[in-house]
Parts: structure tokens; sequence; C-alpha cells
């Protein structure tokens, strides 16, 4: 192709409501010199509408595969399940560089398709630190998640079908309603309080009402010592929000949980991390990922031990789908711009090599498996 050109794919995981790219950065790029291409789609947050008026090219919903294989798709979360090779060029968050669960069958595609992955979570600067992340949004929206499940677990109740909200303001006042008008007298630990995720979640709490020596920030330091820690059983809600690469001692165990017995005060985990496949999950007490329906899972304490409750949904900023993308999509847009020069472009560069790196170890697993 003559012009740099993007495809942005619709996304098929369902709730999903983000977009990797929005109108305002489309329109940059347009006006950069780029094609923009865009799917189709009545479940993504922004109408196909507010792309047309910014020059984008309206396609047919899920016609990706049909594209040149010279054209790069950019989406979000990981493409459905299949066994088809992947000959384009893909941007997305694809979840297979930990070693997740069926790691090795997604870059199994690429290696038979001749494709090549750009994957979202490992786009870094100069520094080490991500180009565009999600972890404010997905801290805020766990938090809100995990103060409206306490709210009905005091009622009796599961925390029954989470829907978007349309801006932050509405989030926070639909979780003060459902606490009955304010957070106050609930305790919270986060635990990664210093990264964007954890910033989000104190935030949260903060906006809902919850007293500042009820919100326990933890980071590194007060995690060196290696859990499990008991203290995270002294408060109403824990929230997740490490950035997992290596193994670690468990935060929390099913027994430990088991043996503080009734006087236990912890209700409500959110694990933002979401790492609920990974080898090195530090939360063993649950082993499903939850959804938007379904957002809570139970985790087995005994009969006569107080519920505990776990929320593991892996796309919890989409609850703020509008402001979650456009802060994502601006954040990318400098990289995207370089996109084009990719081959000497070093966020790129580096992109590729790990990916080649991934590849190889994929094949090497998939062979060991025959």
């Amino acid at each position: 192709m003559s012009k740099p050109t993007l495809w942005l794919r619709c996304e098929k995981k369902a709730f999903e409501r983000r977009a990797a790219l929005t109108p305002t950065t489309s329109k940059k790029l347009i006006d950069a010199g780029f094609d923009i291409y865009v799917e189709r789609d009545d479940q993504r947050i922004f109408d196909d509408s507010e792309y047309e008026a910014v020059g984008c090219k309206l396609v047919d919903n899920s016609t990706w595969t049909s594209a040149p294989t010279d054209v790069p798709i950019i989406g979000l979360k990981e493409l459905p399940e299949s066994d088809e090779p992947l000959p384009h060029t893909h941007i997305q968050f694809a979840h297979c560089f930990k070693r997740q669960a069926g790691w090795d069958d997604v870059l199994g595609r690429f290696h038979r398709g001749g494709g090549t992955l750009y994957d979202l979570e490992f786009l870094n600067d100069a520094n080490g630190r991500r180009v565009a992340a999600f972890g404010f949004h997905a801290g805020f929206a766990g938090a809100a998640a995990g103060a409206l499940a306490l709210a009905a677990q005091k009622k009796g109740e599961k925390l029954g079908l989470l829907e978007p909200y349309p801006n932050e303001d509405a989030m926070v006042s639909g979780v003060k309603e459902a606490l009955g008008g304010s957070g106050k007298g609930v305790r919270a630990l986060v635990i990664g309080a210093l990264g964007r995720c954890g910033r989000g979640a104190v935030d949260l709490f903060r906006k809902i009402g919850l007293e500042e020596d009820d919100i326990v920030k933890w980071d590194l330091a007060e995690t060196a010592k290696g859990g499990p820690f008991q203290e995270i059983l002294d408060v109403d809600i824990f929230v997740n929000c490490i950035y997992l690469s290596s193994s670690i001692p468990p935060f929390l165990t099913r027994d430990q949980i088991i043996a503080a017995g009734p006087s236990r005060k912890l209700s409500v985990v959110v694990d933002v991390s979401c790492d609920t496949t990974n080898p090195f999950n530090p939360i063993p007490i649950y082993n499903i990922n939850t959804t938007f329906s379904e957002p809570t899972v139970g985790v087995d304490v005994g009969s006569v031990n107080p519920p505990l409750s776990v929320i593991s949904i892996d796309h919890l900023p989409t609850l703020l789908p509008r402001e979650a993308s456009e802060q994502f999509s601006a954040d990318l847009l400098p990289s995207l711009l370089e996109f084009p020069k990719r081959s000497e472009a070093r966020v790129w560069t580096d992109a590729e090599k790990l990916f080649k790196e991934k590849l190889a170890e994929a094949a090497q697993e998939q062979s060991a498996k025959k």
C-alpha cells in the first residue's frame, strides 16, 4: 500500500465495548497521512458515524481476514480460538507471552501463517515502561466492582450483571448508592498501590468515601517479606494490582482463609491482575476468570465461615469504555505514528524481537507434544 494503513477490527469478547483506536486518534493518524479502515460494530462504545465523520473508511463487521496481508490489523482483546493460520500483522493484547493457557496454540497460528504479533502489553519505552496501558481504569473499575460485590454480599445477595457506565461520575454515584450513600466504614487493601492500576483503585475508594486510614496501600516494600499475609484477612476488600513476571510466594491461601474461621473480615477479593492461568498466580484460591454477566466466583471456605467471593474479570476497564479507550489510544498514538518505520523504531523492533523469541519457544513446545 502506498499510504500507511491500519485496520481496526471489531472485538469479539462478550461485553467488550472499548476500542484500540478512537475517532480522536483516528483523525490524528489520518491527518498524518494514514488510511484507517474501521469495521462496523454495534458493540463498540463509539458509533460508526463518529469514525466516518473524521475520514475513516467503514468496512463490514469481521472482514479483516479478507484484507490484504500487508495491512496491519489492530484490536484490543485476543482473537477467538481457531486453528486458522494468521498471515497478517496484528497489534493487540494476545495474552500468550507469559505461558498462559493455550499460549503455544495462539503463537502456532502465527507460525503457520507467517504473520507477526506486536503485543500491546509489551510495547515499552526506553525506560522499560509500557507506552500505553489500561492500568488506571482497570484499578478504578476493579475497586468499583469490589465495592458493588461487598454491597450485594451484605444484603445476602450475589452481584449480578455489570453494565458499562457512561462516565466516571456515574460509576462513583452508582457505587455510593449501592453502599447506602457512602463507602465510609469500608476497609480496603490495595497491593501494587504505587502503580497505574493501584492508583486507580485508591482513587475510586477515595471518591466513594472511604477514610484515608481505611485505604491500606501496599507496594514492594510492604510485600518484600513474602506472603501469605494475615493482614489481608482484616479488610473488607482486597485488590491485587501487581504486574506478575516471576514466581512469588502466595499472598493468600485457602488454608489460611479457613484457619481464620468465622472472625475473618475479608469478603471480596478483586484480582485485577487476573493471572488466573499463570502458574505463578499469587492468589491460588480460584481457577476461573469471571465475566460481566457472572462477576464473582465463590471460594470454598467451609459452611460455617462467612462467604468470600473473587472477581477476576480480565477486561475491567470496559466498565468505563469511552474514557478508558480515549486515554489508552492517546498514549498509544506516538508509537503508532512511528509504525510505518517499525524496522528501525525501537519500540517496535524490541516488540518484534520478543515475538520471535516467544514464537521459537512455542514451536519447541508444540514439537515436544508430538
